[in-house]
């Protein structure tokens, strides 16, 4: 821990026991141990956080992803349907064209037979 051995902490133990007391020594120990609990909470905490956040991250570039393909395939089919529009306009033109021809032929031979 931290690179101290056995001894090294024997001799702060020793240490601590003198300068703290025999009564307060359990305490203090108490304390420190829930203060190391919540800093490993804490910063268990943080690293899920940040591990979220990248999550979030990478759904968000998914979704950015899907949305500028669905407008690409919007473009693409209204490209499309106007060009298949304009094939229709110019069809129903000319036959609009033939039905007037048609009429007005009628109507001249119509008019010279009789």
């Amino acid at each position: 821990m931290f690179g101290i051995g056995m001894p090294e902490m024997l001799l702060i133990l020793a240490i601590a026991l003198i300068i703290i007391g025999p009564k307060k020594l359990p305490d203090l120990a108490k304390s420190l141990g829930r203060a190391f609990a919540e800093f490993k909470r804490a910063t268990s905490e943080l690293k899920e956080s940040l591990e979220i956040d990248s999550e979030l991250n990478d759904i968000k570039t998914a979704f950015n992803d899907m949305s500028s393909d669905i407008k690409e395939a919007i473009e693409v089919d209204v490209d499309t349907e106007s060009e298949d529009q304009k094939a229709q306009n110019e069809s129903e033109e000319k036959d609009h064209e033939k039905e007037i021809n048609k009429t007005s032929d009628g109507l001249t031979n119509n008019g010279r037979s009789g």
